[in-house]
């Protein structure tokens, strides 16, 4: 298996990108958000990629090494722009808790037709003892996290509460936007917040 780079914070060890390595994740990052998890095989992901199936291994040792350096990048990216877009937000905990909604739009646009890429994970993978498992839930566990840092500097009492109703809004609208039902589930959950925020 190819080298892997750990993370003093708990986050998954990740696998040293080699050319070969690089094209077989963007092979499987594509293949599993468009395909799911499941109906996507190494023999395709290989044969997508131009390596042979002994390359793949060599460098990921299985398909739920690949999954977790789907997932893992999937959030990293993400973390990035939302990074971002909370520091141009300023200081002001509702104009950042609006940011999180409004990069979450523009995710959405960019990467997300099919919707969240955490929850469709997750609907394929239930089992904790994934490695990829970790993986989905500490990203909305992060997601969390964040709500509340930001609705304590609203309402220090109400606080959790408060940060569960923002991950629920938001969560929502990022199935939503995936189902393509509700036009601009976005603006919806944001016109929500906006009315709990008091703006």
């Amino acid at each position: 298996m190819g080298a892997e780079v750990g993370d003093p914070e708990g986050k998954p060890r990740r696998v040293r990108m080699t050319p070969g390595a690089r094209r077989v994740l963007e092979a499987a990052e594509r293949l599993f958000y468009e395909h799911g998890i499941h109906a996507v095989g190494v023999d395709l992901i290989a044969a997508e990629a131009g390596v042979t199936k002994k390359t793949l291994y060599d460098r990921f040792g299985s398909k739920e090494r690949i999954v977790v350096e789907y997932l893992a990048g999937r959030d990293e990216r993400w973390r990035e722009l939302l990074s971002g877009r909370l520091e141009e937000a300023g200081e002001g905990a509702s104009a950042r808790i609006e940011a999180v909604f409004e990069a979450s739009r523009a995710w959405s646009a960019r990467y997300g037709a099919r919707g969240c890429g955490m929850i469709n994970a997750h609907a394929e993978i239930g089992d904790p003892a994934h490695p990829a498992y970790p993986v989905i839930t500490g990203q909305k566990r992060w997601m969390l996290d964040l709500f509340t840092g930001l609705a304590r500097e609203i309402d220090a009492a109400g606080a959790d509460r408060l940060a569960r109703t923002l991950m629920l809004l938001h969560e929502g609208a990022l199935v939503a936007h995936g189902v393509g039902i509700v036009p601009d589930p976005f603006g919806t959950a944001l016109d929500q917040v906006r009315e709990l925020l008091g703006r």
